[in-house]
């Protein structure tokens, strides 16, 4: 077990830290009635806060999401915004309600998706663009009669991912599968199996338009490590084979030497 790094710097700070296993239990609730917060800022909390909880600021409660709400509600939305092929993302502050990501808007700032980036890189810049709005927001709203803009009730969801998400489809298209790999890394990771042996994908691009080949079938180069596709061929830059440190594409090639018709599936 390992203190999260706003802990670890709260503490250097000398700040008062409490972490509930559930911020709407009973204990939790007199712990906020004792320190009665004028505004309660969440960021990844990963708990539904429950009326009792975001009745008790006199401001209420404000979320920082890493989507352009209403789109991508949920537990994931950085995951399947790059997952669906999104081009633009951003980040969001909005005022809770007991929804799920459905309370009014406050901010929004808007960034472009990399043709390449992963979710763990995207995850990097909206990060500190959305640390950079929370104190906007705060600002905007407590000093500067900044005021909240009510949802469209129509939103898409970002559930959690689960490990039926993880499976690569080969039939799908190149594009999709370079999709679903940069969505998934650095965790947990799409994944597909070789010779009875799991395989994560780590980086991928897609390589061809024009399939030559039955779908998930390693196409030989001496350099590359390509795959065919339901369209189109992919190219596999780093993986990391089951029980295994990652490794690039031309390194799997030459310690696994693959036999004419060996498929990933």
């Amino acid at each position: 077990m390992k203190a999260p790094p706003v802990k670890v710097v709260a503490c250097e700070l000398g700040l008062e830290v409490f972490q509930p296993r559930s911020i709407n239990k009973p204990d939790s609730l007199e712990y906020l009635a004792r320190i009665s917060p004028d505004l309660i800022v969440v960021a990844a909390f990963g708990q539904l806060l429950k009326k009792a909880v975001l009745d008790l600021p006199r401001y209420g409660c404000i979320n920082v999401h890493a989507s352009l709400l209403p789109k991508y509600r949920g537990a994931a939305p950085i995951q399947w915004a790059i997952i669906r092929g999104e081009r633009w993302t951003g980040v969001t502050t909005m005022i809770m309600d007991e929804g799920m990501d459905t309370g009014p808007i406050l901010l929004q700032r808007a960034v472009r998706i990399e043709e390449d980036e992963t979710a763990g890189e995207l995850e990097a810049r909206l990060a500190e663009l959305g640390a950079n709005l929370i104190v906007e927001t705060v600002e905007g709203y407590l000093r500067r009669g900044l005021r909240p803009k009510p949802q469209p009730a129509e939103g898409t969801l970002a559930p959690r991912i689960k490990e039926e998400h993880t499976k690569i489809d080969w039939t799908a298209t190149a594009r999709e599968i370079h999709n679903l790999v940069r969505g998934l890394a650095p965790s947990p990771g799409a994944y597909t199996t070789f010779r009875e042996k799991r395989l994560k994908l780590y980086r991928t691009r897609p390589f061809s338009e024009v399939p030559d080949a039955p779908p998930g079938e390693i196409l030989p180069h001496k350099k590359r490590l390509l795959i065919a596709t339901g369209k189109g061929i992919i190219e596999v830059l780093s993986l990391k084979p089951e029980g295994k440190k990652e490794i690039r594409g031309v390194d799997f090639l030459n310690g696994y030497r693959p036999r004419p018709g060996e498929h990933f599936v």
